[in-house]
């Protein structure tokens, strides 16, 4: 009988601790703001509504040198995203990258690309719901004297009033048990996923 008092009171602290995790993940994720800051380059994980847009208007706006589209579909041009217009900044420093299929798989390949161009600063946008994870990764990929800083991107899938909306709820929890995988694998990753390959 002690034995499943013992098990039950470990459970209930286990519930306790993962409803804390879970609304500080939610409290962060709302709270982040995007960051009036320029930088040497913007990294837009493509794949969300407003995130290209975002990316492309900054870049318009000179707020980087270059722009960085990443995991983008192998058969989109960059003219299907990037529209020349008169008398506004050009594409010629704008990059697609397109052969990762994930965020630990963009944050590799962007290494690369940031490595290439002695990137010190990037500005990241994705999702607002997506963004905690992503900056884990990334500042965890990236050389740490490269700073990130994170520009979110509402969408409508995610309500500000998350626990009465049944979408977001399950949007917030997937995002949050992915960020507690990754933030387990980094603590064990070996030092060698900061290096850029051939160098």
């Amino acid at each position: 009988m002690s034995f499943l008092k013992g098990l039950f009171a470990f459970i209930l602290l286990l519930f306790c601790i993962v409803v804390i995790l879970f609304v500080d993940f939610t409290y962060t994720t709302f709270s982040m703001r995007q960051r009036d800051v320029a930088t040497d380059a913007i990294v837009v994980l493509t794949g969300g509504r407003g995130r290209v847009e975002e990316g492309i208007s900054l870049y318009r706006e000179h707020r980087a040198r270059w722009l960085y589209l990443v995991g983008v579909d192998p058969l989109v041009r960059k003219s299907d995203l990037f529209k020349e217009l008169t008398g506004k900044r050009g594409g010629e420093e704008i990059v697609l990258e397109k052969s990762s299929r994930n965020t630990l798989e963009n944050a590799l390949y962007s290494r690369d690309l940031i490595a290439r161009q002695k990137v010190r600063s990037i500005l990241l946008i994705t999702s607002r719901y997506h963004m905690k994870r992503a900056v884990l990764i990334f500042r965890s990929i990236l050389p740490k004297d490269i700073a990130v800083y994170p520009y979110p991107v509402d969408s409508k899938n995610l309500k500000q009033a998350w626990w009465a909306h049944g979408g977001s709820f399950r949007l917030l929890f997937s995002e949050f048990y992915k960020y507690c995988l990754f933030k387990a694998f980094f603590l064990f990753a070996p030092g060698e996923l900061r290096t850029v390959r051939g160098a």
